[in-house]
């Protein structure tokens, strides 16, 4: 190994690393807006601050109001590529926390595990990438053009605060990206792409002893459901199994009658709304997919003799993405694993969307995500990251930057 890359090694520190993830987990970051102390904003005062005070320009930029963005930039000595390295700083609900056997905000450490909302998804990310360009700075290392960090708001959301990074310029002067999301450490070269659509069925409502006086909203669109359902399985065996983000779906995540208000016993609704999380693969047109929802609802409003109306809104859009195994970022990527870990990368695709969908959609930029932590463990209870694992994506993320600036990014500078 490089005597440069050693010195950066060596200046990462197991416990400078914990005590950083540590902070960032007991500040709870759950958008709230009904309780605004809450959301991003302490979070974002904490890291700008950590920032600073390694010496980095900083900025800090509201989204929306307590929801600030973060971006920070280090320069190297001499012009070269600029690499983005981003961790989103909002969290998911915690639930109901008598679910919890740690304290959901507490980094309580059991053995080589510390838990706790964020410990996965993302405050993991946030402190492997700020303390992997510690340990660059630190190490006193010369390397060429810059080093960006960016830790977004709203990731869990409308990805509101990477769409407010792209749309102020931020984005303009980066070459590629490095996406802190748990993966394994696996090398993630591809994302799934997401729509999500709500269906409304209008009925008429109705006493429940007299449904026929009504026209119920619940029957019909449980025909529309499994006419999705057998939709969806049309697409799986045409499109087969993708090697990096295997199969397509179309799931009906809330199913609620009636639309507004809360529904009662004897009472037939007067409407029913569902909505869709459809994940979508190589091959799939997202314009396609919405077209044919649609014809599904025209032919079983044509089939019905009550002429029941089903109403389709499509409210988010996110591509697919993929970043070619050539990619100076790919390249940069796997060198610095075989270098820290002497084995071959996995490489691999990431179920769902991440920010990095919007820098690949919107800007073209080359992402790759990559960081510690089991993929199945965001979002649940007890939410938890191995320490030994965050410590090795710490020093990947260190050894991936200057692989890509001084050497893969370089050479198509």
């Amino acid at each position: 190994m490089k005597p440069d890359y050693q010195k950066v090694l060596a200046a990462i520190s197991e416990g400078d690393v914990v005590s950083l993830l540590q902070d960032l987990v007991r500040i709870p970051s759950v958008y709230s807006p009904d309780e605004p102390g809450r959301n991003e904003e302490r979070v974002a005062d904490y890291v700008a601050a950590f920032l600073r005070n390694m010496g980095v320009e900083v900025h800090v930029e509201e989204v929306a109001p307590g929801r600030p963005n973060v971006i920070g930039i280090v320069r190297g000595t001499r012009p070269g590529p600029c690499l983005l390295l981003e961790a989103h700083s909002d969290v998911v609900t915690p639930g109901n926390p008598a679910g919890w056997t740690h304290a959901p905000f507490g980094a309580e450490i059991v053995g080589r595990r510390l838990y706790g909302r964020g410990a996965c998804d993302t405050k993991n990310g946030i402190t492997s990438a700020v303390m992997a360009v510690k340990g660059v700075l630190e190490s006193g290392v010369d390397f060429p053009g810059s080093i960006m960090l960016a830790i977004p708001v709203d990731e869990e959301g409308m990805m509101l605060g990477i769409k407010h990074f792209i749309e102020q310029g931020w984005a303009d002067s980066v070459d590629a990206a490095l996406i802190c999301e748990p993966e394994d450490n696996r090398i993630c070269v591809a994302q799934k792409g997401a729509m999500r659509v709500l269906v409304h069925v209008k009925g008429k409502q109705a006493h429940g002893c007299m449904p026929f006086a009504g026209v119920n909203p619940n029957t019909r669109m449980a025909k529309f459901i499994l006419e999705v359902a057998a939709y969806e399985q049309q697409e799986v065996q045409r499109l087969g199994r993708h090697p990096y983000l295997g199969v397509p779906s179309l799931t009906p995540t809330v199913v609620k009658a009636p639309a507004e208000g809360e529904g009662q016993l004897n009472v037939l609704p007067a409407d029913c709304l569902v909505a869709y999380d459809i994940r979508t693969v190589s091959g799939q047109n997202h314009e396609q997919i919405y077209k044919d929802l649609q014809g599904i609802a025209r032919r079983l409003e044509d089939a019905d003799p009550e002429k029941a109306r089903i109403e389709l809104e499509w409210i988010e859009d996110r591509p697919v993405t993929a970043t070619a195994l050539e990619e100076p970022i790919v390249q940069a990527v796997a060198a610095a694993y075989r270098l820290l870990t002497g084995r071959e990368p996995v490489y691999d695709g990431v179920p769902g969307a991440t920010d990095g969908t919007f820098l690949s959609a919107w800007k073209n930029i080359p992402v790759v995500v990559t960081g510690s932590g089991v993929r199945e463990v965001p979002h649940q209870y007890d939410e938890w990251v191995d320490i030994d694992q965050l410590l090795e994506t710490t020093r990947l993320y260190a050894l991936a930057i200057l692989e890509f600036l001084n050497g893969a990014g370089a050479a198509h500078y």
